[in-house]
C-alpha cells in the first residue's frame, strides 16, 4: 500500500481546519449565550460544551499537526472523518427540523474542507510533497 506523502496544501488545510474547529468548540465553550443568539436554543447545555470541548481539541491536534508538518494519514483520517461527520449531522437534523438552519453554513463549510482533502489526498502534486525531517519543526523532540 502506498504510503501518503505530506504536501504544503495538507499542512494549510490542517492548519485552517484546525483554527476553524478550535475557533468555533471555544465559542461553545466560552460564550453560550452568543452561540444559541445563532444557532438556536439548546436543552442539554452540558452537551452542547461537551461537543464543544472535543470540537476544540480535534482542532488543536490539527493544528499542532500542521505546524509540525507531520499531517499523517491518521491525521488526515480524523480530519476528512471529522468533515464528513459534521456534514451528515449539519444536514440531517437540519432536515428533521432539530436544528436550525444556520448549521446549513457550516455544512458548506464542512463540504469544502472534506472535498480539499479528497482532492489532495488524490491529485497530489510530488513537487509539492516534503518529508517532515526537511523542516526543524518535523524533528519531534521539537515539541
Amino acid at each position: 500500500m502506498k504510503q501518503v506523502s505530506t504536501t504544503i496544501n495538507m499542512v494549510r488545510l490542517s492548519i485552517v481546519q484546525g483554527i476553524f474547529y478550535m475557533a468555533t468548540g471555544l465559542w461553545a465553550i466560552l460564550d453560550m449565550d452568543s452561540f444559541m443568539a445563532v444557532t438556536g436554543p439548546k436543552e442539554d447545555i452540558w452537551l452542547v460544551r461537551t461537543v464543544g470541548m472535543l470540537v476544540f481539541f480535534v482542532g488543536g491536534g490539527l493544528l499542532a499537526a500542521g505546524l509540525r508538518k507531520q499531517v499523517t494519514l491518521p491525521i488526515i483520517i480524523i480530519a476528512a472523518g471529522a468533515a464528513l461527520g459534521f456534514t451528515v449531522v449539519d444536514i440531517t437534523y437540519v432536515w428533521l427540523n432539530v436544528i436550525s438552519p444556520v448549521y446549513l453554513l457550516d455544512a458548506v463549510a464542512e463540504i469544502l474542507i472534506l472535498a480539499l482533502w479528497v482532492i489532495l489526498i488524490f491529485k497530489r502534486d510530488t513537487a509539492d510533497e516534503f518529508s517532515p525531517t526537511d523542516d526543524q519543526n518535523g524533528d519531534p523532540s521539537t515539541l
